[in-house]
């Protein structure tokens, strides 16, 4: 077996948010830990390129602070969370301006009125919409309520909204903010999945930290100092002996417990846990004087029906995220599907589909960014498993999203996981040499 330059207690491989969550358990509990990324940067998927005063995330995300891994083990305030409007805007093709506001009625009662002139109309598709989300309303709040959506009959989330007659408008708008959500249209994710969201957007309004989405993953690198290592891919993992073996480009060393948090397809190649679909997203980034739209603040989907674009959502991120824009300039974000079989629209497309949805001119708009993403989400498909396994050897784990919920809230709840494994394990830690 290949010599070792070093040994270390615990290698982490990635510094995306599991890795890092990860890590700081480990160190919390007294562990040796050493941290490789291979870029250049902390954040795995979550990464804020800044361009001419701008900031521009790489695929448009979102923060949700209601979260409950969020709330645990982020400091949200230090952040400086910048909150989009608490609701939607869909253009519905119903005559006039053809724009329904639909408004959480607590957390944007300005929009109360307006949402219920939407709404009032259409009783019957109001109730069905209750009914697809009677298991949700019926559930225990806490940490109880994942447990109570894990159905063995769980369906795929279209197949529900069917079961429950859910159609007509309201349909539309929830299935067309859900395929920019789910990064999917055709309703295969986990039903279940589906409702821990909803419950996610009703406990809080999802926003943007004033240094970009990457400020999230740099606070948490923060607290482990000189134990992340940059520039450091893994490049094989061999298991045996006493400890794992994992050769990189400065050595090879041996730790007594690897956890990989890479992506889903780098977990493969080093381990062997096969890779679960992911699904990917193209976000361009233009740049504009005049205010697009009058409604800035929310998010606007195409809720006709037939979508008369490729676009999933469109933003005025800096109307709710000044921070993202210098002074006097606007900046949007227009969002649509990629995948195997499905290229990326182009950047005509994607910007006549945007003046579209937020009824503006786009003549003037400027190209300042454009992120091609395969692998944004892994897909969650029915029924819903909130806990994959993630030890794949005696001392070898695989943490990240697609070990848990496709979201934030997986990330770190899976790398808190793979810390807890390694702390049951009871071998010995070693001090790093």
């Amino acid at each position: 077996m290949t010599t070792a330059d070093r040994e270390l207690d615990v290698l982490v491989v990635g510094a995306g948010l599991a890795g890092l969550r990860c890590a700081r358990a480990l160190v919390d509990a007294g562990r040796e830990v050493e941290v490789w990324e291979a870029a250049d940067e902390v954040g795995g998927r979550i990464r804020t390129d800044r361009v001419d005063g701008f900031l521009l995330d790489r695929g448009f995300q979102l923060l949700n602070p209601a979260y409950p891994a969020v709330r645990r083990w982020v400091d949200v305030d230090a952040l400086g969370m910048q909150p989009f409007g608490a609701g939607v805007v869909a253009r519905t093709g119903d005559g006039g301006d053809d724009l329904a506001v639909l408004g959480h009625p607590l957390r944007d009662p300005r929009r109360l009125p307006g949402t219920l002139r939407q709404v009032a109309p259409r009783p019957r598709e109001a109730a069905a919409l209750a009914r697809w989300l009677a298991p949700l309303l019926r559930a225990p709040s806490g940490r109880g309520l994942a447990a109570h959506l894990e159905r063995d009959t769980d369906p795929p989330w279209r197949t529900a909204l069917d079961t429950a007659g859910a159609d007509g408008v309201l349909r539309r708008v929830a299935e067309r903010f859900l395929t920019g959500t789910l990064l999917e249209d055709d309703g295969s994710t986990a039903d279940g999945y589906v409702q821990l969201l909803v419950r996610t957007f009703l406990a809080g309004v999802p926003g943007l930290p004033t240094d970009g989405m990457q400020a999230l993953p740099r606070q948490l690198a923060d607290s482990l100092g000189a134990r992340v290592r940059l520039g450091s891919p893994a490049e094989s993992l061999t298991t045996g002996g006493s400890g794992v073996l994992v050769a990189g480009p400065a050595g090879t060393v041996r730790a007594v417990h690897v956890v990989v948090a890479t992506a889903a397809p780098e977990a493969e190649r080093l381990t062997g846990c096969p890779a679960p679909a992911m699904k990917g997203v193209v976000t361009e980034w233009f740049a504009t004087r005049q205010p697009p739209g009058r409604l800035g603040r929310y998010l606007h989907v195409d809720a006709r029906p037939v979508a008369a674009g490729p676009l999933v959502n469109v933003a005025v991120v800096s109307a709710s995220a000044p921070s993202y824009a210098p002074t006097g300039r606007h900046l949007v974000a227009a969002s649509a599907l990629m995948g195997p079989g499905r290229p990326a629209p182009g950047s005509a497309e994607l910007r006549h589909h945007a003046g579209d949805l937020l009824g503006c001119v786009t003549s003037s708009w400027e190209t300042v960014g454009r992120h091609e993403v395969p692998h944004a989400l892994p897909a969650q498909p029915a029924p819903l498993v909130t806990r994959r396994p993630q030890r794949v050897a005696d001392r070898v784990l695989v943490a990240g999203d697609h070990r848990d919920t496709g979201s934030i809230q997986g990330a770190l709840v899976s790398g808190e996981r793979a810390a807890r494994a390694v702390l049951r394990s009871g071998a010995p830690a070693v001090a790093v040499r």
